[in-house]
């Protein structure tokens, strides 16, 4: 396969995965990130990270848009619940060595 190919697929997979978290608002982010140690959040700043490599000017509230469909306030007071007692429990466990 060639790189330009290889670029392809990965752009297409990557849209498919925010199209389907966008299809999925029910999914918390915190959900992901006990279980995926991953959320959007962390797709938008991977997309900046991705973006600033690169020397092209995005704006990271212009990215969270891009990957939760609209602005980031709007999804938060739309869909995003509280987090448990339960989920942040997992949470800081899972997450103890990180940062």
């Amino acid at each position: 396969m060639d790189q330009q190919t290889q670029t392809e697929l990965e752009a297409a997979a990557f849209r498919t995965l925010v199209q389907h978290l966008r299809d999925n608002p029910d999914v918390q982010n915190i959900d992901l990130m006990n279980l995926a140690d991953f959320c959007r959040n962390c797709l938008s700043k991977w997309y900046k990270a991705a973006a600033d490599e690169r020397g092209v000017d995005v704006d990271y509230e212009a990215v969270r848009e891009r990957i939760y469909g609209m602005p980031y306030a709007e999804y938060k007071a739309k869909y995003q619940k509280e987090a448990t007692p339960e989920q942040m429990a997992k949470f800081k466990q899972s997450h103890a060595g990180h940062g």
